[in-house]
Protein backbone atom coordinates (compact mmCIF):
# COMPACT_ATOMS: atom_id res chain seq x y z
CA UNK A 1 0.00 0.00 0.00
CA UNK A 2 1.65 3.62 -0.99
CA UNK A 3 0.62 7.32 -0.37
CA UNK A 4 -0.61 8.71 -3.97
CA UNK A 5 -1.61 11.86 -5.31
CA UNK A 6 -3.28 12.57 -8.36
CA UNK A 7 -3.56 16.26 -9.60
CA UNK A 8 -4.06 19.53 -11.98
CA UNK A 9 -3.15 22.96 -11.64
CA UNK A 10 -2.20 25.76 -13.20
CA UNK A 11 1.29 24.37 -14.27
CA UNK A 12 -0.06 21.55 -16.10
CA UNK A 13 -3.90 22.21 -17.36
CA UNK A 14 -5.58 25.40 -19.16
CA UNK A 15 -7.90 27.39 -17.19
CA UNK A 16 -11.06 25.54 -18.73
CA UNK A 17 -9.83 22.26 -17.98
CA UNK A 18 -9.11 22.92 -14.28
CA UNK A 19 -13.08 24.48 -14.38
CA UNK A 20 -14.39 20.93 -15.25
CA UNK A 21 -12.97 19.87 -11.66
CA UNK A 22 -13.63 22.60 -9.80
CA UNK A 23 -15.48 21.78 -6.75
CA UNK A 24 -17.10 24.01 -3.48
CA UNK A 25 -16.29 23.24 -0.20
CA UNK A 26 -19.44 21.71 0.46
CA UNK A 27 -19.54 19.59 -2.56
CA UNK A 28 -16.35 17.85 -1.36
CA UNK A 29 -18.07 15.79 1.25
CA UNK A 30 -20.71 14.10 -0.95
CA UNK A 31 -18.35 13.48 -4.06
CA UNK A 32 -15.92 11.69 -1.99
CA UNK A 33 -18.42 9.52 -0.77
CA UNK A 34 -19.53 8.80 -4.29
CA UNK A 35 -16.03 8.33 -5.26
CA UNK A 36 -15.43 6.05 -2.12
CA UNK A 37 -18.70 3.89 -3.80
CA UNK A 38 -16.97 3.97 -7.16
CA UNK A 39 -13.55 2.73 -6.74
CA UNK A 40 -12.76 -0.58 -4.79
CA UNK A 41 -9.92 -0.71 -2.12
CA UNK A 42 -10.18 3.26 -1.47
CA UNK A 43 -10.10 3.26 2.15
CA UNK A 44 -8.64 6.45 2.61
CA UNK A 45 -8.83 9.44 0.08
CA UNK A 46 -9.14 13.81 0.21
CA UNK A 47 -9.94 15.91 -2.77
CA UNK A 48 -8.54 19.04 -3.06
CA UNK A 49 -9.99 21.99 -5.01
CA UNK A 50 -9.25 25.59 -5.49
CA UNK A 51 -9.08 28.38 -8.58
CA UNK A 52 -5.24 26.42 -9.63
CA UNK A 53 -5.72 23.01 -8.67
CA UNK A 54 -7.55 20.29 -8.53
CA UNK A 55 -5.84 17.04 -6.57
CA UNK A 56 -6.83 13.85 -4.78
CA UNK A 57 -4.72 12.16 -1.95
CA UNK A 58 -5.75 8.34 -0.97
CA UNK A 59 -3.49 5.72 0.36
CA UNK A 60 -3.89 2.09 -1.94
CA UNK A 61 -2.78 0.05 -4.86
CA UNK A 62 -1.90 1.06 -8.33
CA UNK A 63 -5.30 -0.45 -9.57
CA UNK A 64 -7.24 2.42 -6.75
CA UNK A 65 -4.87 4.94 -8.15
CA UNK A 66 -6.38 4.32 -11.46
CA UNK A 67 -9.71 3.64 -10.92
CA UNK A 68 -9.58 7.20 -9.04
CA UNK A 69 -8.08 8.83 -12.42
CA UNK A 70 -10.77 7.34 -14.51
CA UNK A 71 -13.91 8.34 -12.42
CA UNK A 72 -12.10 11.83 -12.12
CA UNK A 73 -12.50 12.26 -16.22
CA UNK A 74 -15.80 10.40 -16.20
CA UNK A 75 -16.94 13.44 -13.54
CA UNK A 76 -15.20 16.66 -15.37
CA UNK A 77 -16.91 14.57 -18.60
CA UNK A 78 -13.42 14.38 -20.24
CA UNK A 79 -12.02 10.84 -21.77
CA UNK A 80 -9.11 9.59 -18.95
CA UNK A 81 -6.28 10.17 -21.51
CA UNK A 82 -7.34 13.49 -21.78
CA UNK A 83 -7.08 14.01 -18.26
CA UNK A 84 -4.03 12.14 -17.85
CA UNK A 85 -2.32 14.30 -20.75
CA UNK A 86 -2.52 17.40 -17.95
CA UNK A 87 -2.35 15.01 -14.70
CA UNK A 88 0.52 14.60 -12.16
CA UNK A 89 0.54 11.25 -10.53
CA UNK A 90 3.12 11.00 -7.10
CA UNK A 91 3.76 8.34 -5.08
CA UNK A 92 4.95 8.30 -1.49
CA UNK A 93 7.90 10.83 -0.72
CA UNK A 94 7.13 12.61 -3.66
CA UNK A 95 3.04 12.75 -2.20
CA UNK A 96 4.79 14.59 0.76
CA UNK A 97 6.97 17.41 -0.61
CA UNK A 98 4.24 18.31 -2.93
CA UNK A 99 1.75 18.44 -0.37
CA UNK A 100 4.51 20.69 1.79
CA UNK A 101 5.08 22.74 -0.84
CA UNK A 102 2.00 23.54 -1.59
CA UNK A 103 0.72 24.24 1.99
CA UNK A 104 3.81 26.33 2.40
CA UNK A 105 2.59 28.43 -0.72
CA UNK A 106 5.74 27.08 -3.18
CA UNK A 107 3.80 26.10 -5.37
CA UNK A 108 1.07 28.59 -5.92
CA UNK A 109 0.74 30.61 -8.93
CA UNK A 110 1.67 33.79 -5.96
CA UNK A 111 4.75 31.91 -4.21
CA UNK A 112 3.82 32.67 -0.48
CA UNK A 113 0.16 32.82 -0.59
CA UNK A 114 -0.78 32.03 2.69
CA UNK A 115 -5.10 31.49 1.60
CA UNK A 116 -3.96 27.72 0.57
CA UNK A 117 -3.48 26.73 3.52
CA UNK A 118 -6.44 27.28 4.88
CA UNK A 119 -8.07 25.96 2.12
CA UNK A 120 -6.11 23.20 2.54
CA UNK A 121 -7.44 22.22 5.80
CA UNK A 122 -11.28 23.00 4.99
CA UNK A 123 -10.40 20.40 2.54
CA UNK A 124 -9.18 17.86 5.06
CA UNK A 125 -11.72 18.83 7.54
CA UNK A 126 -14.37 17.49 4.92
CA UNK A 127 -12.70 14.33 4.39
CA UNK A 128 -13.07 13.51 7.63
CA UNK A 129 -16.58 14.36 7.95
CA UNK A 130 -17.01 12.15 5.02
CA UNK A 131 -15.29 9.04 6.84
CA UNK A 132 -12.73 9.53 4.07
CA UNK A 133 -9.57 10.18 6.44
CA UNK A 134 -7.93 7.44 7.86
CA UNK A 135 -5.06 7.47 10.29
CA UNK A 136 -2.20 7.60 7.42
CA UNK A 137 -3.49 10.84 5.38
CA UNK A 138 -3.98 11.87 8.93
CA UNK A 139 -0.46 11.79 9.75
CA UNK A 140 0.57 13.51 6.19
CA UNK A 141 -1.96 16.30 6.72
CA UNK A 142 -0.65 17.18 10.46
CA UNK A 143 2.82 17.12 9.00
CA UNK A 144 1.79 19.12 6.11
CA UNK A 145 0.58 21.72 8.55
CA UNK A 146 3.96 21.67 11.01
CA UNK A 147 6.09 21.97 8.09
CA UNK A 148 3.88 24.85 6.84
CA UNK A 149 3.87 26.94 10.03
CA UNK A 150 7.74 26.36 10.32
CA UNK A 151 7.82 27.78 6.45
CA UNK A 152 6.22 30.83 7.92
CA UNK A 153 7.73 31.54 10.69
CA UNK A 154 11.21 30.37 10.20
CA UNK A 155 11.42 32.58 6.36
CA UNK A 156 9.94 35.38 5.10
CA UNK A 157 8.52 33.71 1.65
CA UNK A 158 5.42 35.71 2.51
CA UNK A 159 7.73 39.02 1.96
CA UNK A 160 6.96 41.06 -0.95
CA UNK A 161 4.36 39.03 -2.37
CA UNK A 162 1.49 40.32 -4.71
CA UNK A 163 -1.99 38.62 -4.50
CA UNK A 164 -4.68 38.20 -7.29
CA UNK A 165 -6.57 41.01 -6.30
CA UNK A 166 -3.91 43.41 -5.71
CA UNK A 167 -2.79 42.28 -9.06
CA UNK A 168 -6.11 43.66 -9.90
CA UNK A 169 -5.43 46.74 -8.41
CA UNK A 170 -2.11 47.44 -10.52
CA UNK A 171 -3.84 46.62 -13.78
CA UNK A 172 -6.84 48.97 -13.22
CA UNK A 173 -4.39 51.64 -12.55
CA UNK A 174 -2.88 50.87 -15.67
CA UNK A 175 -6.12 51.56 -17.42
CA UNK A 176 -7.56 54.45 -15.92
CA UNK A 177 -5.48 57.64 -14.76
CA UNK A 178 -6.99 58.13 -11.13
CA UNK A 179 -8.88 55.05 -9.68
CA UNK A 180 -10.77 57.71 -7.77
CA UNK A 181 -12.70 58.62 -10.98
CA UNK A 182 -14.23 55.07 -11.78
CA UNK A 183 -16.86 52.68 -10.14
CA UNK A 184 -16.42 49.06 -9.85
CA UNK A 185 -18.71 46.32 -9.82
CA UNK A 186 -18.15 43.15 -7.69
CA UNK A 187 -20.07 40.28 -8.07
CA UNK A 188 -20.02 37.57 -5.27
CA UNK A 189 -19.35 38.04 -1.54
CA UNK A 190 -16.57 35.09 -0.77
CA UNK A 191 -13.25 35.13 0.40
CA UNK A 192 -11.33 36.09 -3.04
CA UNK A 193 -14.20 39.29 -3.55
CA UNK A 194 -13.76 40.37 0.36
CA UNK A 195 -9.72 40.74 -0.24
CA UNK A 196 -10.71 42.74 -3.36
CA UNK A 197 -12.71 45.32 -2.37
CA UNK A 198 -10.16 45.90 0.04
CA UNK A 199 -7.81 46.29 -2.28
CA UNK A 200 -9.82 48.77 -4.10
CA UNK A 201 -12.04 50.64 -1.22
CA UNK A 202 -7.69 51.87 -0.91
CA UNK A 203 -7.68 53.95 -3.72
CA UNK A 204 -10.92 55.40 -2.81
CA UNK A 205 -12.91 54.91 -5.99
CA UNK A 206 -15.83 57.13 -6.69
CA UNK A 207 -18.02 54.40 -5.95
CA UNK A 208 -18.71 50.72 -5.17
CA UNK A 209 -21.39 47.97 -5.81
CA UNK A 210 -21.44 44.37 -4.74
CA UNK A 211 -23.67 42.09 -6.45
CA UNK A 212 -24.76 38.44 -4.90
CA UNK A 213 -27.07 35.89 -5.01
CA UNK A 214 -27.80 35.77 -1.62
CA UNK A 215 -28.33 39.45 -0.64
CA UNK A 216 -27.56 39.48 3.09
CA UNK A 217 -24.32 38.28 2.90
CA UNK A 218 -23.30 40.72 0.21
CA UNK A 219 -24.98 43.70 2.50
CA UNK A 220 -22.94 42.75 5.67
CA UNK A 221 -19.49 43.05 2.62
CA UNK A 222 -21.30 46.20 2.11
CA UNK A 223 -21.68 47.82 5.16
CA UNK A 224 -17.88 47.14 5.91
CA UNK A 225 -17.00 49.96 2.77
CA UNK A 226 -19.68 51.73 2.70
CA UNK A 227 -20.97 50.00 -1.17
CA UNK A 228 -23.67 49.31 -2.64
CA UNK A 229 -25.96 46.25 -2.67
CA UNK A 230 -27.57 45.15 -5.70
CA UNK A 231 -29.79 41.91 -6.91
CA UNK A 232 -27.46 39.63 -8.96
CA UNK A 233 -30.24 39.70 -11.31
CA UNK A 234 -29.99 43.63 -12.09
CA UNK A 235 -26.25 43.12 -13.12
CA UNK A 236 -26.92 42.66 -16.51
CA UNK A 237 -28.93 45.97 -16.56
CA UNK A 238 -26.64 47.91 -14.43
CA UNK A 239 -23.18 46.61 -15.69
CA UNK A 240 -23.07 50.13 -17.86
CA UNK A 241 -22.63 52.30 -14.77
CA UNK A 242 -19.45 50.67 -13.82
CA UNK A 243 -15.53 51.24 -15.17
CA UNK A 244 -14.61 47.89 -13.55
CA UNK A 245 -16.29 44.47 -13.09
CA UNK A 246 -14.47 41.81 -10.91
CA UNK A 247 -16.06 38.40 -10.38
CA UNK A 248 -15.32 35.51 -8.40
CA UNK A 249 -18.60 32.88 -7.53
CA UNK A 250 -19.25 29.88 -7.23
CA UNK A 251 -21.55 29.15 -10.25
CA UNK A 252 -20.70 26.15 -12.81
CA UNK A 253 -21.63 28.45 -15.48
CA UNK A 254 -20.72 31.80 -16.59
CA UNK A 255 -23.09 34.43 -14.99
CA UNK A 256 -21.68 37.32 -17.20
CA UNK A 257 -22.35 36.27 -20.92
CA UNK A 258 -21.30 38.08 -24.18
CA UNK A 259 -24.90 40.06 -25.07
CA UNK A 260 -24.71 41.52 -21.90
CA UNK A 261 -21.12 43.17 -21.85
CA UNK A 262 -21.69 44.52 -25.86
CA UNK A 263 -25.51 46.00 -24.14
CA UNK A 264 -23.56 47.75 -21.56
CA UNK A 265 -20.99 48.56 -23.50
CA UNK A 266 -23.52 50.35 -26.16
CA UNK A 267 -25.01 52.22 -22.84
CA UNK A 268 -20.97 53.73 -22.12
CA UNK A 269 -20.99 55.01 -25.73
CA UNK A 270 -17.64 52.23 -25.68
CA UNK A 271 -15.89 53.92 -22.90
CA UNK A 272 -13.99 51.16 -21.97
CA UNK A 273 -14.36 48.17 -19.20
CA UNK A 274 -11.84 47.00 -16.97
CA UNK A 275 -12.68 43.02 -15.71
CA UNK A 276 -11.47 40.43 -14.00
CA UNK A 277 -12.89 36.74 -13.91
CA UNK A 278 -11.39 35.33 -10.52
CA UNK A 279 -13.85 32.33 -10.92
CA UNK A 280 -12.85 28.62 -11.87
CA UNK A 281 -14.69 27.75 -13.97
CA UNK A 282 -15.40 31.06 -15.31
CA UNK A 283 -17.95 34.05 -14.51
CA UNK A 284 -17.62 35.70 -17.71
CA UNK A 285 -17.83 33.93 -21.22
CA UNK A 286 -14.31 33.99 -22.68
CA UNK A 287 -16.02 35.51 -25.77
CA UNK A 288 -16.20 38.64 -24.02
CA UNK A 289 -12.53 38.85 -24.39
CA UNK A 290 -12.81 39.85 -28.29
CA UNK A 291 -14.77 42.74 -27.57
CA UNK A 292 -12.08 46.35 -28.51
CA UNK A 293 -13.54 48.01 -25.49
CA UNK A 294 -13.54 45.20 -22.93
CA UNK A 295 -9.94 44.58 -20.80
CA UNK A 296 -10.66 41.10 -19.63
CA UNK A 297 -8.05 39.15 -17.35
CA UNK A 298 -8.67 36.07 -15.50
CA UNK A 299 -6.62 34.35 -13.16
CA UNK A 300 -3.94 32.63 -15.39
CA UNK A 301 -3.74 36.13 -17.17
CA UNK A 302 -2.44 37.88 -14.21
CA UNK A 303 0.57 35.45 -13.55
CA UNK A 304 2.87 37.54 -14.74
CA UNK A 305 1.87 40.49 -12.34
CA UNK A 306 1.88 38.58 -9.50
CA UNK A 307 5.22 36.96 -10.24
CA UNK A 308 7.08 40.08 -10.25
CA UNK A 309 8.51 40.16 -6.67
CA UNK A 310 9.69 36.38 -7.29
CA UNK A 311 13.89 37.44 -7.63
CA UNK A 312 12.92 39.07 -3.81
CA UNK A 313 11.76 35.44 -2.68
CA UNK A 314 14.35 33.06 -3.81
CA UNK A 315 16.35 32.84 -0.44
CA UNK A 316 13.35 32.52 1.45
CA UNK A 317 12.39 29.66 -0.87
CA UNK A 318 15.60 27.62 -0.31
CA UNK A 319 15.16 27.81 3.17
CA UNK A 320 11.55 26.42 2.65
CA UNK A 321 12.93 23.73 1.00
CA UNK A 322 15.43 22.56 3.53
CA UNK A 323 12.31 22.79 6.24
CA UNK A 324 10.35 20.61 3.93
CA UNK A 325 13.31 17.89 3.11
CA UNK A 326 13.21 17.41 6.86
CA UNK A 327 9.45 17.22 6.91
CA UNK A 328 9.48 14.60 4.57
CA UNK A 329 12.55 12.72 5.74
CA UNK A 330 10.27 12.54 9.35
CA UNK A 331 7.52 11.61 7.27
CA UNK A 332 8.73 8.72 4.97
CA UNK A 333 10.53 7.24 8.33
CA UNK A 334 6.98 6.70 10.11
CA UNK A 335 5.41 4.80 6.92
CA UNK A 336 8.55 2.66 6.72
CA UNK A 337 8.05 2.28 10.80
CA UNK A 338 4.41 1.39 10.55
CA UNK A 339 4.61 -0.71 7.31
CA UNK A 340 8.22 -2.59 7.34
CA UNK A 341 8.15 -3.77 3.59
CA UNK A 342 6.76 -0.23 3.12
CA UNK A 343 10.34 1.07 2.26
CA UNK A 344 11.21 -2.13 -0.24
CA UNK A 345 7.62 -1.50 -2.13
CA UNK A 346 8.61 2.19 -2.26
CA UNK A 347 12.19 1.96 -3.46
CA UNK A 348 11.22 -0.40 -6.26
CA UNK A 349 8.96 2.20 -7.70
CA UNK A 350 11.33 5.09 -7.21
CA UNK A 351 13.61 2.99 -9.42
CA UNK A 352 11.18 2.51 -12.27
CA UNK A 353 9.70 5.99 -12.37
CA UNK A 354 13.81 7.17 -12.38
CA UNK A 355 14.29 4.69 -14.88
CA UNK A 356 10.93 5.21 -16.69
CA UNK A 357 12.24 9.38 -16.95
CA UNK A 358 15.86 8.50 -18.26
CA UNK A 359 14.05 6.15 -20.90
CA UNK A 360 12.03 9.30 -21.95
CA UNK A 361 14.87 11.57 -21.98
CA UNK A 362 16.73 9.47 -24.29
CA UNK A 363 14.25 8.80 -26.62
CA UNK A 364 13.26 12.35 -26.84
CA UNK A 365 17.17 12.92 -28.12
CA UNK A 366 16.75 10.44 -30.35
CA UNK A 367 13.23 11.63 -31.65
CA UNK A 368 15.22 15.17 -32.52
CA UNK A 369 18.11 13.39 -34.04
CA UNK A 370 16.36 11.22 -36.48
CA UNK A 371 14.02 14.47 -37.30
CA UNK A 372 17.48 16.01 -38.18
CA UNK A 373 18.26 13.03 -40.77
CA UNK A 374 20.83 11.19 -38.90
CA UNK A 375 21.47 7.82 -39.73
CA UNK A 376 19.16 5.04 -37.92
CA UNK A 377 22.10 3.31 -36.72
CA UNK A 378 23.60 6.05 -35.16
CA UNK A 379 20.75 7.36 -33.07
CA UNK A 380 19.89 3.62 -31.99
CA UNK A 381 23.87 3.64 -30.89
CA UNK A 382 23.77 7.13 -29.01
CA UNK A 383 20.40 5.62 -27.44
CA UNK A 384 21.14 2.08 -25.75
CA UNK A 385 24.51 4.12 -24.44
CA UNK A 386 22.85 6.95 -22.98
CA UNK A 387 20.33 4.59 -21.34
CA UNK A 388 23.61 2.48 -20.00
CA UNK A 389 25.90 5.00 -18.97
CA UNK A 390 22.67 6.75 -16.70
CA UNK A 391 22.16 3.19 -15.85
CA UNK A 392 25.29 2.51 -14.48
CA UNK A 393 26.53 6.54 -13.37
CA UNK A 394 25.19 6.03 -9.77
CA UNK A 395 26.62 2.47 -9.52
CA UNK A 396 30.46 3.81 -10.80
CA UNK A 397 30.31 6.72 -8.89
CA UNK A 398 29.82 4.86 -5.66
CA UNK A 399 32.74 2.39 -6.01
CA UNK A 400 34.76 5.08 -5.81
CA UNK A 401 33.55 6.45 -2.13
CA UNK A 402 34.14 5.53 1.33
CA UNK A 403 37.23 3.23 2.89
CA UNK A 404 38.70 0.42 2.08
CA UNK A 405 36.63 -1.86 3.75
CA UNK A 406 33.22 -0.55 2.52
CA UNK A 407 34.35 -0.52 -1.20
CA UNK A 408 35.29 -4.02 -0.65
CA UNK A 409 31.32 -4.73 0.40
CA UNK A 410 29.84 -2.37 -2.65
CA UNK A 411 32.55 -4.69 -5.05
CA UNK A 412 31.11 -7.91 -3.84
CA UNK A 413 27.12 -5.86 -3.80
CA UNK A 414 27.65 -4.96 -7.48
CA UNK A 415 29.41 -8.01 -8.54
CA UNK A 416 25.85 -9.60 -7.18
CA UNK A 417 23.87 -7.38 -8.96
CA UNK A 418 25.63 -6.84 -12.43
CA UNK A 419 27.79 -10.09 -12.78
CA UNK A 420 25.37 -13.07 -12.49
CA UNK A 421 25.75 -15.95 -14.84
CA UNK A 422 28.93 -14.19 -15.98
CA UNK A 423 31.42 -14.88 -13.48
CA UNK A 424 31.97 -15.86 -9.83
CA UNK A 425 30.49 -13.19 -7.76
CA UNK A 426 32.65 -14.08 -4.43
Amino acid sequence: MTVWALGINHHTAPLDLRGRFAFAIDQVPPTLLRLRQSVAQSPEVTLLSTCNRTELYGVGGESALQDSLNWLAATGGVPPQDLRQHAYVLHDAAVARHAFRVASGLDSMVLGEAQILGQLKDAVRAAEDAGALGSTLHQLFQRTFAVAKEVRSATDIGAHSISMTAAAVRLASQLFEDLRDIRVLFVGAGEMIELAVTHFAAKNPKGMAIANRTLERGQQLAERFGAEVIRLADVPDRMHEFDAVISCTASTLPIIGLGAVERALKKRRHRPMFMVDLAVPRDIEAEVQSLDDVYLYTVDDLASVVQSGMAHRQAAVAQAEVIIDAGVQSFMHWLDQRDPDHGVVGLIQHIHEQTERWREAELVRARKRLAKGEPIDDVLQALSKGVTQKMLHGTLAELHTGGVGEREDKVRWISRLYLRGTRDAG
